[in-house]
């Protein structure tokens, strides 16, 4: 079967006037189908410079990204993509924010409207469609972006740390949220993070990046019992405790 992202000796540098230094070095893993990836590692190792590849923003100097078989360059596959930060603006409502991407695509006919109503309601949005950003939460904002993205149908969801300008509580709470309707719509997903006990939560597996120049180091399977499926539920299974101190041990490995 063909893997959804196929990613097969990837390497990037910076270029500067002092010269180029090496950001990433002979990065190669699959995503399947459905699946929920995420990808940690220390620092500076080049874990948004890849996200940014596979978004199709940077162009990798050596190796290829396939999707769905297709170079990524001549792919006609959607790509969602959420930012650390919302970037709502404030001079629109929420609902001409989340529709913004249809509008441009001159998609937003009254099944799309009548569908984003649907998607506010499901999502703990309903009755702030006239509000401002400025009016919300941040957990609210983050699920308002997330509907915007998901409004645009991608095939795959590339999330750069998209909760970590949010205080813990929330950031538990929305990361919740966010991971169980990436689940319900059987969306494949790479999440960036430095945030370990996050990566658990949520992922199916995770990919474990050196320092830089980064190279990945182990693809960890994270399995949990049936009844953990939400990602509060994962933090309480046994099991958590016993991948957190997997990875850390690989993450601490460089630093001995």
């Amino acid at each position: 079967m063909i893997p959804k992202l196929e990613v097969s000796g990837v390497s990037y540098s910076y270029h500067s006037l002092d010269g180029e230094t090496l950001a990433l070095s002979n990065i190669s893993f699959d995503v399947s189908v459905g699946e929920f990836i995420a990808i940690v590692g220390p620092s500076g190792c080049g874990k948004s410079t890849l996200l940014s590849m596979l978004s199709g923003l940077t162009q990798p100097e050596k190796g290829t990204i396939k999707m769905d078989g297709v170079p990524l360059s001549e792919s006609h596959s959607a790509i969602g993509y959420m930012l650390q930060k919302d970037h709502l603006f404030e001079w629109r409502n929420i609902f001409s924010n989340i529709s913004l991407g249809l509008e441009i695509q001159k998609r937003l006919d009254e099944p799309a409207r009548l569908e984003l109503l649907e998607m506010m309601a499901a999502y703990g949005l309903a009755g702030f469609e006239y509000a401002k950003p400025s009016e919300l939460s941040g957990g609210m904002r983050q699920r308002a972006a997330l509907i915007r993205t998901l409004a645009l149908k991608p095939d795959i969801l590339l999330l750069d740390e998209p909760f970590s300008a949010l205080d813990y509580q929330t950031r538990l709470s929305v990361c919740d949220d966010i991971s169980s309707i990436i689940r319900k719509t059987h969306k494949t997903a790479i999440l960036v993070t430095h945030d370990l006990s996050e990566a658990i939560s949520v992922a199916d597996r995770i990919i474990v990046l050196s320092p830089r120049p980064g190279r990945v180091k182990t693809v960890l399977s994270i399995e949990f019992p049936d009844g953990c499926i939400r990602s509060l539920d994962r933090r309480n299974c046994p099991e958590f405790s016993n991948y957190f101190n997997t990875v850390w041990k690989e993450l601490k490995t460089y630093e001995s």
